[in-house]
Protein backbone atom coordinates (compact mmCIF):
# COMPACT_ATOMS: atom_id res chain seq x y z
CA UNK A 1 0.00 0.00 0.00
CA UNK A 2 1.20 3.50 -0.93
CA UNK A 3 2.16 6.07 2.27
CA UNK A 4 0.75 9.03 1.82
CA UNK A 5 2.50 12.13 3.65
CA UNK A 6 -0.25 14.37 3.64
CA UNK A 7 0.27 18.19 3.24
CA UNK A 8 -0.56 19.75 6.77
CA UNK A 9 -0.49 23.24 7.06
CA UNK A 10 -0.79 25.39 10.02
CA UNK A 11 -2.63 28.42 10.73
CA UNK A 12 -0.13 30.88 12.57
CA UNK A 13 1.91 30.14 9.54
CA UNK A 14 0.45 32.29 7.31
CA UNK A 15 1.16 36.23 6.72
CA UNK A 16 -2.39 38.14 7.02
CA UNK A 17 -2.97 38.89 3.48
CA UNK A 18 -3.04 35.28 2.51
CA UNK A 19 -5.15 33.29 4.40
CA UNK A 20 -6.38 29.68 3.86
CA UNK A 21 -10.18 28.72 2.98
CA UNK A 22 -12.15 25.37 4.28
CA UNK A 23 -13.94 24.52 0.93
CA UNK A 24 -17.24 23.55 3.36
CA UNK A 25 -19.39 21.02 4.48
CA UNK A 26 -19.96 19.94 0.52
CA UNK A 27 -16.75 18.45 0.60
CA UNK A 28 -15.45 18.08 4.27
CA UNK A 29 -16.92 15.84 7.25
CA UNK A 30 -16.18 14.43 10.21
CA UNK A 31 -14.38 11.58 8.44
CA UNK A 32 -10.47 12.51 6.56
CA UNK A 33 -10.88 13.91 3.44
CA UNK A 34 -7.14 14.35 1.61
CA UNK A 35 -5.16 14.17 -1.64
CA UNK A 36 -7.07 16.96 -3.55
CA UNK A 37 -7.44 16.91 -7.57
CA UNK A 38 -8.56 19.72 -8.99
CA UNK A 39 -9.82 20.09 -12.23
CA UNK A 40 -8.09 22.85 -14.80
CA UNK A 41 -11.24 24.84 -14.53
CA UNK A 42 -11.35 24.84 -11.27
CA UNK A 43 -15.30 23.03 -11.21
CA UNK A 44 -14.70 19.64 -10.37
CA UNK A 45 -12.18 18.50 -7.53
CA UNK A 46 -11.66 14.70 -6.59
CA UNK A 47 -10.02 13.60 -3.47
CA UNK A 48 -9.69 10.59 -0.81
CA UNK A 49 -12.12 9.70 2.08
CA UNK A 50 -11.66 7.51 5.04
CA UNK A 51 -13.65 5.59 6.99
CA UNK A 52 -17.00 6.95 5.38
CA UNK A 53 -19.33 3.62 5.50
CA UNK A 54 -20.29 4.35 1.87
CA UNK A 55 -17.05 3.06 1.29
CA UNK A 56 -15.56 0.05 -0.59
CA UNK A 57 -12.04 0.22 0.44
CA UNK A 58 -10.05 0.16 3.86
CA UNK A 59 -7.23 2.92 3.21
CA UNK A 60 -10.13 5.69 1.75
CA UNK A 61 -12.17 5.63 -1.57
CA UNK A 62 -12.43 8.41 -4.42
CA UNK A 63 -14.98 10.97 -3.82
CA UNK A 64 -15.71 14.23 -6.03
CA UNK A 65 -17.57 17.70 -5.75
CA UNK A 66 -18.53 20.69 -8.30
CA UNK A 67 -18.59 23.67 -7.59
CA UNK A 68 -22.33 25.07 -7.99
CA UNK A 69 -23.23 28.49 -9.51
CA UNK A 70 -23.35 30.42 -6.03
CA UNK A 71 -19.57 29.51 -5.39
CA UNK A 72 -20.50 26.54 -2.87
CA UNK A 73 -19.38 23.11 -3.30
CA UNK A 74 -21.88 20.44 -3.61
CA UNK A 75 -22.29 17.41 -1.19
CA UNK A 76 -19.88 15.11 -2.28
CA UNK A 77 -20.79 12.04 -4.31
CA UNK A 78 -19.11 8.65 -4.01
CA UNK A 79 -17.05 7.62 -7.20
CA UNK A 80 -18.34 3.88 -7.29
CA UNK A 81 -17.05 0.89 -8.92
CA UNK A 82 -15.05 0.44 -11.21
CA UNK A 83 -12.82 3.24 -9.51
CA UNK A 84 -13.16 2.01 -6.28
CA UNK A 85 -12.67 -1.08 -5.03
CA UNK A 86 -11.81 -3.46 -1.51
CA UNK A 87 -8.56 -1.50 -2.44
CA UNK A 88 -9.50 1.74 -2.49
CA UNK A 89 -9.14 4.23 -5.18
CA UNK A 90 -6.30 7.28 -5.76
CA UNK A 91 -6.67 10.19 -8.63
CA UNK A 92 -3.74 11.34 -9.82
CA UNK A 93 -4.85 14.08 -12.15
CA UNK A 94 -7.46 14.73 -14.52
CA UNK A 95 -7.54 16.27 -18.35
CA UNK A 96 -9.33 19.55 -18.72
CA UNK A 97 -11.86 18.31 -20.67
CA UNK A 98 -12.71 16.56 -17.62
CA UNK A 99 -13.09 12.86 -19.41
CA UNK A 100 -9.58 11.25 -18.33
CA UNK A 101 -8.25 10.54 -15.01
CA UNK A 102 -4.85 9.37 -14.27
CA UNK A 103 -4.85 6.34 -11.27
CA UNK A 104 -2.55 5.40 -8.69
CA UNK A 105 -1.96 1.03 -9.16
CA UNK A 106 -2.81 -1.25 -11.93
CA UNK A 107 -6.56 -2.35 -12.11
CA UNK A 108 -7.54 -5.52 -12.24
CA UNK A 109 -11.21 -7.91 -13.14
CA UNK A 110 -12.36 -8.55 -9.73
CA UNK A 111 -12.08 -5.34 -7.89
CA UNK A 112 -8.62 -5.51 -6.73
CA UNK A 113 -5.61 -2.97 -7.56
CA UNK A 114 -2.11 -4.38 -7.86
CA UNK A 115 0.14 -1.07 -6.20
CA UNK A 116 2.42 -0.48 -9.06
CA UNK A 117 2.40 1.70 -12.21
CA UNK A 118 -0.81 3.86 -13.18
CA UNK A 119 -3.97 3.35 -15.25
CA UNK A 120 -6.03 5.49 -17.23
CA UNK A 121 -10.01 5.81 -16.96
CA UNK A 122 -12.14 7.58 -19.64
CA UNK A 123 -15.73 8.98 -19.67
CA UNK A 124 -18.40 6.55 -20.98
CA UNK A 125 -21.84 7.58 -21.31
CA UNK A 126 -22.84 5.07 -18.80
CA UNK A 127 -19.95 6.82 -15.82
CA UNK A 128 -16.09 5.76 -15.97
CA UNK A 129 -14.74 3.10 -17.75
CA UNK A 130 -12.71 0.13 -16.69
CA UNK A 131 -9.12 1.54 -15.67
CA UNK A 132 -6.58 0.37 -18.67
CA UNK A 133 -3.17 0.61 -16.94
CA UNK A 134 -0.33 2.11 -18.98
CA UNK A 135 2.73 0.90 -20.48
CA UNK A 136 5.48 2.56 -19.63
CA UNK A 137 9.04 1.32 -21.24
CA UNK A 138 11.50 -0.41 -18.85
CA UNK A 139 9.26 0.94 -15.89
CA UNK A 140 10.05 0.08 -12.35
CA UNK A 141 10.88 1.57 -8.59
CA UNK A 142 12.95 0.78 -5.78
CA UNK A 143 10.58 2.92 -3.46
CA UNK A 144 7.07 1.81 -1.40
CA UNK A 145 6.23 5.19 -2.30
CA UNK A 146 5.65 6.70 -5.81
CA UNK A 147 3.65 9.38 -7.50
CA UNK A 148 2.44 10.42 -11.23
CA UNK A 149 0.64 13.50 -13.01
CA UNK A 150 -0.49 13.69 -16.30
CA UNK A 151 0.17 16.61 -18.07
CA UNK A 152 -3.23 18.41 -19.45
CA UNK A 153 -1.64 18.10 -22.85
CA UNK A 154 -2.14 13.90 -22.19
CA UNK A 155 1.86 13.82 -23.63
CA UNK A 156 3.80 14.28 -20.91
CA UNK A 157 3.62 11.40 -17.87
CA UNK A 158 5.77 12.96 -14.59
CA UNK A 159 6.46 10.17 -11.89
CA UNK A 160 8.17 10.45 -8.61
CA UNK A 161 10.40 7.01 -8.79
CA UNK A 162 13.47 5.38 -7.24
CA UNK A 163 15.68 4.08 -10.00
CA UNK A 164 19.47 2.81 -10.87
CA UNK A 165 20.26 6.61 -11.79
CA UNK A 166 18.54 8.61 -9.30
CA UNK A 167 19.91 11.04 -7.23
CA UNK A 168 18.87 9.94 -4.35
CA UNK A 169 15.44 8.35 -2.84
CA UNK A 170 12.76 9.05 -4.84
CA UNK A 171 13.33 11.39 -7.59
CA UNK A 172 11.31 13.30 -10.33
CA UNK A 173 11.26 11.60 -13.64
CA UNK A 174 9.21 12.27 -17.59
CA UNK A 175 7.72 9.91 -19.87
CA UNK A 176 6.94 10.81 -23.33
CA UNK A 177 3.97 9.29 -24.98
CA UNK A 178 4.75 8.03 -28.16
CA UNK A 179 2.71 7.14 -31.12
CA UNK A 180 1.90 3.27 -30.45
CA UNK A 181 0.70 4.34 -27.12
CA UNK A 182 3.78 3.00 -25.17
CA UNK A 183 5.19 5.80 -22.96
CA UNK A 184 8.76 6.60 -23.11
CA UNK A 185 11.35 5.38 -20.29
CA UNK A 186 11.02 7.10 -17.39
CA UNK A 187 14.39 10.29 -17.54
CA UNK A 188 15.41 11.84 -15.11
CA UNK A 189 14.93 15.94 -14.75
CA UNK A 190 18.58 16.45 -13.46
CA UNK A 191 20.24 17.58 -10.98
CA UNK A 192 18.93 21.07 -10.22
CA UNK A 193 15.48 19.55 -9.67
CA UNK A 194 16.49 16.24 -7.64
CA UNK A 195 18.68 15.63 -5.04
CA UNK A 196 20.65 13.35 -2.62
CA UNK A 197 16.95 13.74 -0.50
CA UNK A 198 13.48 13.01 -1.14
CA UNK A 199 11.48 14.45 -4.61
CA UNK A 200 8.30 13.49 -5.47
CA UNK A 201 4.54 14.85 -6.61
CA UNK A 202 5.17 16.71 -9.13
CA UNK A 203 2.80 18.78 -11.02
CA UNK A 204 3.90 20.59 -14.17
CA UNK A 205 0.95 23.84 -14.72
CA UNK A 206 -1.24 24.18 -17.67
CA UNK A 207 1.52 26.73 -19.02
CA UNK A 208 3.83 23.72 -20.24
CA UNK A 209 6.67 25.53 -17.92
CA UNK A 210 6.38 25.93 -14.11
CA UNK A 211 6.43 22.60 -12.44
CA UNK A 212 5.60 22.18 -8.97
CA UNK A 213 7.22 19.88 -6.36
CA UNK A 214 7.61 18.51 -3.02
CA UNK A 215 11.40 18.28 -1.96
CA UNK A 216 13.50 17.23 1.63
CA UNK A 217 16.50 18.24 -0.29
CA UNK A 218 16.51 21.81 -1.72
CA UNK A 219 16.27 23.22 2.15
CA UNK A 220 13.16 25.04 3.46
CA UNK A 221 11.17 25.81 6.58
CA UNK A 222 10.59 22.00 7.41
CA UNK A 223 10.55 18.41 6.08
CA UNK A 224 8.76 18.15 2.29
CA UNK A 225 8.87 21.79 1.46
CA UNK A 226 6.95 22.82 -1.89
CA UNK A 227 8.67 24.40 -4.82
CA UNK A 228 8.58 25.73 -8.49
CA UNK A 229 11.18 25.92 -11.35
CA UNK A 230 10.84 26.80 -14.88
CA UNK A 231 11.69 25.10 -17.69
CA UNK A 232 14.47 26.52 -19.52
CA UNK A 233 14.28 24.62 -22.99
CA UNK A 234 12.55 21.49 -24.55
CA UNK A 235 15.20 18.88 -23.50
CA UNK A 236 13.22 18.90 -20.20
CA UNK A 237 16.59 18.90 -18.64
CA UNK A 238 17.50 22.13 -18.07
CA UNK A 239 15.80 24.01 -15.24
CA UNK A 240 15.72 27.38 -13.43
CA UNK A 241 16.72 27.37 -9.87
CA UNK A 242 14.24 25.84 -7.47
CA UNK A 243 12.16 28.55 -5.64
CA UNK A 244 11.12 27.86 -2.14
CA UNK A 245 7.24 28.43 -2.56
CA UNK A 246 8.08 30.55 1.08
CA UNK A 247 6.11 30.94 5.21
CA UNK A 248 2.93 31.16 3.35
CA UNK A 249 2.58 27.75 2.32
CA UNK A 250 5.23 26.01 3.45
CA UNK A 251 5.89 25.16 7.58
CA UNK A 252 7.97 22.90 9.31
CA UNK A 253 5.69 20.35 8.97
CA UNK A 254 5.52 18.25 5.80
CA UNK A 255 4.06 20.04 2.75
CA UNK A 256 2.70 17.30 0.05
CA UNK A 257 0.22 16.80 -2.51
CA UNK A 258 -0.37 20.20 -3.85
CA UNK A 259 -2.79 21.13 -6.88
CA UNK A 260 -3.64 24.08 -8.76
CA UNK A 261 -6.01 25.21 -10.79
CA UNK A 262 -5.46 26.66 -14.62
CA UNK A 263 -5.87 30.12 -13.30
CA UNK A 264 -2.95 29.66 -10.92
CA UNK A 265 -4.80 31.64 -8.66
CA UNK A 266 -5.33 29.17 -5.75
CA UNK A 267 -3.81 25.89 -4.82
CA UNK A 268 -5.99 22.80 -2.51
CA UNK A 269 -4.56 21.27 0.06
CA UNK A 270 -5.18 18.93 2.94
CA UNK A 271 -4.63 20.30 6.95
CA UNK A 272 -6.36 19.78 10.38
CA UNK A 273 -6.07 22.95 11.46
CA UNK A 274 -9.84 24.50 11.95
CA UNK A 275 -11.23 21.52 10.65
CA UNK A 276 -14.38 19.78 10.63
CA UNK A 277 -12.91 16.66 12.17
CA UNK A 278 -9.70 14.73 10.86
CA UNK A 279 -8.19 16.29 7.81
CA UNK A 280 -9.93 18.67 5.70
CA UNK A 281 -9.11 20.20 2.12
CA UNK A 282 -8.43 23.69 1.79
CA UNK A 283 -7.07 26.17 -0.63
CA UNK A 284 -5.03 29.59 -0.81
CA UNK A 285 -4.25 32.25 -2.67
CA UNK A 286 -1.12 31.52 -4.76
CA UNK A 287 1.78 34.30 -4.03
CA UNK A 288 2.34 35.97 -7.11
CA UNK A 289 5.97 35.68 -7.31
CA UNK A 290 5.12 31.62 -7.67
CA UNK A 291 2.08 32.04 -10.01
CA UNK A 292 2.53 30.04 -13.27
CA UNK A 293 2.47 32.14 -16.61
CA UNK A 294 -1.02 32.99 -18.24
CA UNK A 295 -3.42 30.52 -20.15
CA UNK A 296 -6.16 30.40 -21.92
CA UNK A 297 -8.97 27.87 -20.94
CA UNK A 298 -10.86 27.37 -24.38
CA UNK A 299 -14.52 25.58 -23.76
CA UNK A 300 -17.66 24.77 -26.13
CA UNK A 301 -19.47 22.08 -27.80
CA UNK A 302 -18.81 20.29 -30.75
CA UNK A 303 -21.96 20.22 -33.41
CA UNK A 304 -22.48 18.19 -36.57
CA UNK A 305 -22.57 21.68 -38.61
CA UNK A 306 -25.87 20.20 -40.61
CA UNK A 307 -28.22 18.99 -37.88
CA UNK A 308 -27.04 20.87 -34.89
CA UNK A 309 -26.74 17.96 -32.80
CA UNK A 310 -23.71 17.30 -30.26
CA UNK A 311 -21.25 15.16 -31.41
CA UNK A 312 -18.97 12.97 -29.40
CA UNK A 313 -15.38 13.39 -30.79
CA UNK A 314 -11.59 13.90 -30.66
CA UNK A 315 -10.40 17.36 -30.43
CA UNK A 316 -6.64 17.97 -31.94
CA UNK A 317 -4.83 20.95 -31.28
CA UNK A 318 -1.88 22.47 -33.32
CA UNK A 319 0.69 25.30 -33.32
CA UNK A 320 0.69 26.76 -36.70
CA UNK A 321 2.67 27.51 -39.03
CA UNK A 322 4.17 24.22 -39.06
CA UNK A 323 1.14 22.02 -37.71
CA UNK A 324 2.77 20.15 -34.82
CA UNK A 325 0.31 18.70 -32.88
CA UNK A 326 0.70 20.26 -29.38
CA UNK A 327 -2.59 18.19 -27.79
CA UNK A 328 -5.59 16.09 -27.37
CA UNK A 329 -8.29 15.84 -25.81
CA UNK A 330 -12.15 14.35 -25.71
CA UNK A 331 -15.47 15.73 -26.10
CA UNK A 332 -18.01 14.61 -23.32
CA UNK A 333 -19.89 11.45 -24.21
CA UNK A 334 -23.77 12.86 -23.34
CA UNK A 335 -23.28 16.89 -24.62
CA UNK A 336 -20.25 16.91 -27.02
CA UNK A 337 -18.83 19.51 -24.52
CA UNK A 338 -15.29 20.33 -24.28
CA UNK A 339 -12.20 22.02 -23.17
CA UNK A 340 -8.92 22.58 -23.89
CA UNK A 341 -5.82 24.43 -22.20
CA UNK A 342 -3.90 26.82 -24.49
CA UNK A 343 -0.31 28.00 -23.12
CA UNK A 344 0.21 31.53 -24.44
CA UNK A 345 2.49 33.01 -26.65
CA UNK A 346 1.86 30.73 -29.79
CA UNK A 347 -0.92 30.97 -32.63
CA UNK A 348 -2.94 27.79 -32.21
CA UNK A 349 -5.51 25.54 -34.83
CA UNK A 350 -7.52 23.07 -33.12
CA UNK A 351 -10.34 21.05 -34.43
CA UNK A 352 -12.45 18.34 -33.73
CA UNK A 353 -12.43 14.62 -35.14
CA UNK A 354 -15.20 11.93 -35.96
CA UNK A 355 -15.43 9.56 -38.40
CA UNK A 356 -17.83 9.97 -41.52
CA UNK A 357 -17.14 13.70 -40.51
CA UNK A 358 -14.91 16.78 -42.24
CA UNK A 359 -13.15 18.90 -39.58
CA UNK A 360 -14.14 22.35 -39.63
CA UNK A 361 -10.86 23.93 -37.90
CA UNK A 362 -10.25 26.88 -35.82
CA UNK A 363 -7.70 29.05 -34.94
CA UNK A 364 -6.22 31.25 -32.25
CA UNK A 365 -3.22 33.55 -31.74
CA UNK A 366 -2.55 33.60 -28.29
CA UNK A 367 1.37 34.89 -28.93
CA UNK A 368 0.00 38.68 -27.52
CA UNK A 369 -2.12 37.35 -24.20
CA UNK A 370 -1.03 38.75 -20.94
CA UNK A 371 -3.69 37.17 -18.50
CA UNK A 372 -5.55 34.46 -17.96
CA UNK A 373 -8.81 34.05 -20.29
CA UNK A 374 -11.54 31.66 -20.63
CA UNK A 375 -12.83 31.75 -23.92
CA UNK A 376 -15.60 29.63 -25.90
CA UNK A 377 -15.31 28.14 -29.13
CA UNK A 378 -18.10 26.05 -30.46
CA UNK A 379 -16.34 23.57 -33.46
CA UNK A 380 -17.97 21.85 -36.34
CA UNK A 381 -18.00 18.51 -37.75
CA UNK A 382 -19.56 18.81 -41.65
CA UNK A 383 -20.75 15.35 -42.50
CA UNK A 384 -18.82 14.21 -45.56
CA UNK A 385 -21.77 14.01 -48.23
CA UNK A 386 -22.80 15.42 -51.48
CA UNK A 387 -23.81 18.90 -50.93
CA UNK A 388 -22.04 19.93 -48.08
CA UNK A 389 -20.37 23.11 -47.67
CA UNK A 390 -17.09 23.85 -45.39
CA UNK A 391 -15.16 26.89 -44.66
CA UNK A 392 -11.75 26.67 -44.83
CA UNK A 393 -10.77 28.89 -41.68
CA UNK A 394 -7.32 27.94 -41.31
CA UNK A 395 -6.51 28.84 -45.24
CA UNK A 396 -4.11 31.92 -44.76
CA UNK A 397 -3.21 35.03 -47.33
CA UNK A 398 -1.32 37.89 -46.84
CA UNK A 399 -3.74 41.36 -47.28
CA UNK A 400 -4.27 41.53 -50.89
CA UNK A 401 -2.78 38.40 -52.05
CA UNK A 402 -3.23 35.49 -53.13
CA UNK A 403 -0.25 33.44 -52.25
CA UNK A 404 -0.85 30.71 -49.42
CA UNK A 405 1.05 31.71 -46.00
CA UNK A 406 3.25 28.87 -44.52
CA UNK A 407 0.05 28.01 -41.42
CA UNK A 408 -1.98 27.11 -44.18
CA UNK A 409 0.02 23.85 -44.62
CA UNK A 410 -1.83 21.53 -42.26
CA UNK A 411 -5.57 22.93 -43.71
CA UNK A 412 -4.69 21.97 -46.87
CA UNK A 413 -3.18 18.69 -46.08
CA UNK A 414 -6.25 17.62 -44.31
CA UNK A 415 -7.86 18.92 -47.59
CA UNK A 416 -5.89 16.39 -49.04
CA UNK A 417 -6.11 13.48 -46.83
CA UNK A 418 -9.87 13.56 -47.52
CA UNK A 419 -9.73 13.21 -51.19
CA UNK A 420 -6.79 10.25 -50.61
CA UNK A 421 -9.29 8.71 -48.08
CA UNK A 422 -12.38 9.09 -50.53
CA UNK A 423 -11.01 8.92 -54.22
CA UNK A 424 -14.26 8.91 -56.10
CA UNK A 425 -15.13 12.98 -53.93
CA UNK A 426 -15.11 15.86 -56.40
CA UNK A 427 -15.47 18.95 -54.30
CA UNK A 428 -16.04 22.33 -55.74
CA UNK A 429 -13.89 25.34 -54.38
CA UNK A 430 -14.80 28.50 -54.37
CA UNK A 431 -13.23 32.13 -52.84
CA UNK A 432 -14.68 35.34 -51.65
CA UNK A 433 -14.07 38.68 -50.53
CA UNK A 434 -15.63 41.87 -48.45
CA UNK A 435 -17.13 44.47 -50.70
CA UNK A 436 -13.65 46.65 -50.28
CA UNK A 437 -12.24 47.69 -53.36
CA UNK A 438 -13.56 47.86 -57.42
CA UNK A 439 -16.12 44.62 -57.67
CA UNK A 440 -13.55 43.64 -60.57
CA UNK A 441 -10.57 43.03 -58.55
CA UNK A 442 -12.33 41.46 -55.79
CA UNK A 443 -13.72 38.92 -58.71
CA UNK A 444 -10.18 38.04 -59.67
CA UNK A 445 -8.65 37.84 -56.17
CA UNK A 446 -11.34 35.49 -54.80
CA UNK A 447 -10.17 33.21 -58.32
CA UNK A 448 -6.65 33.66 -57.40
CA UNK A 449 -6.86 32.45 -53.74
CA UNK A 450 -9.74 29.63 -54.92
CA UNK A 451 -6.97 28.36 -57.63
CA UNK A 452 -3.86 28.55 -54.97
CA UNK A 453 -5.69 25.77 -52.90
CA UNK A 454 -6.44 24.03 -55.93
CA UNK A 455 -2.91 24.06 -57.21
CA UNK A 456 -1.72 23.08 -53.88
CA UNK A 457 -3.49 19.89 -54.41
CA UNK A 458 -2.97 18.91 -57.95
CA UNK A 459 1.17 19.19 -56.95
CA UNK A 460 0.12 16.67 -54.17
CA UNK A 461 -1.41 14.28 -57.14
CA UNK A 462 -5.15 15.24 -56.78
CA UNK A 463 -6.27 14.70 -60.65
CA UNK A 464 -7.47 18.64 -61.77
CA UNK A 465 -10.91 16.39 -63.04
CA UNK A 466 -11.43 16.05 -59.65
CA UNK A 467 -11.48 19.63 -58.52
CA UNK A 468 -13.85 22.41 -59.94
CA UNK A 469 -12.29 26.46 -59.10
CA UNK A 470 -14.70 29.08 -58.92
CA UNK A 471 -14.25 32.93 -57.37
CA UNK A 472 -17.49 34.90 -56.56
CA UNK A 473 -15.96 38.19 -55.44
CA UNK A 474 -18.43 39.97 -52.98
CA UNK A 475 -21.39 38.26 -54.26
CA UNK A 476 -22.39 35.91 -51.81
CA UNK A 477 -21.85 37.57 -48.36
CA UNK A 478 -22.14 35.55 -45.04
CA UNK A 479 -22.67 38.22 -43.08
CA UNK A 480 -22.90 42.32 -43.11
CA UNK A 481 -19.86 44.54 -44.83
CA UNK A 482 -21.40 47.06 -42.71
CA UNK A 483 -18.93 45.92 -40.12
CA UNK A 484 -15.28 44.20 -39.86
CA UNK A 485 -16.96 41.20 -38.06
CA UNK A 486 -19.50 40.58 -41.01
CA UNK A 487 -16.56 41.57 -43.69
CA UNK A 488 -14.62 38.95 -42.03
CA UNK A 489 -16.93 36.24 -42.21
CA UNK A 490 -17.36 37.09 -46.13
CA UNK A 491 -13.37 36.75 -46.69
CA UNK A 492 -12.83 33.16 -47.11
CA UNK A 493 -12.49 30.05 -49.24
CA UNK A 494 -14.71 27.16 -49.43
CA UNK A 495 -14.73 23.28 -50.62
CA UNK A 496 -18.14 21.68 -51.38
CA UNK A 497 -18.54 18.00 -52.70
CA UNK A 498 -20.48 17.61 -55.30
CA UNK A 499 -19.72 13.84 -55.84
CA UNK A 500 -18.92 11.42 -53.64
Amino acid sequence: MVFLVLLCISADSFSQSIKKENLGRGVNTQYSEHWPVISPDGKTIYFLREDDPVNFGISGDIWYSYLQSDGIWANAIHLGAPLNSLDGGSVCSVTPDGNTLLLLGSYRKGGRIVFDGFSISRRTADGWGFPQTIVIKNFYNDNEHWSGYLSNDGKKLFTGIQRKDSYGECDIYISFLQSNNVWTEPMNLGSTINTSEMEEDAFLASDNLSLYFESKGHGGYGGFDVFMSKRLDDTWKNWSVPVNLGPEINTKKDEQEYYIDAKGEYAYFASKDNSFGDLDIFRIKLPEKVKPNPVVLVYGNVYNSKTGEPVVSGIRYEILPGGEESGTANSDPNDGSYKIILPYGKNYGFSAKADGFYSVSENMDLTGISAYKEIKKDLYLAPIEIGEVVRLNNIFFDFDKSELKQESYPELNRILKLLNDYPNIEIELSGHTDNIGKTEYNQTLSEKRAGAVAEYLFEKGISKNRVLVFGFGESKPLGSNETEQGRQKNRRVEFKIIKK
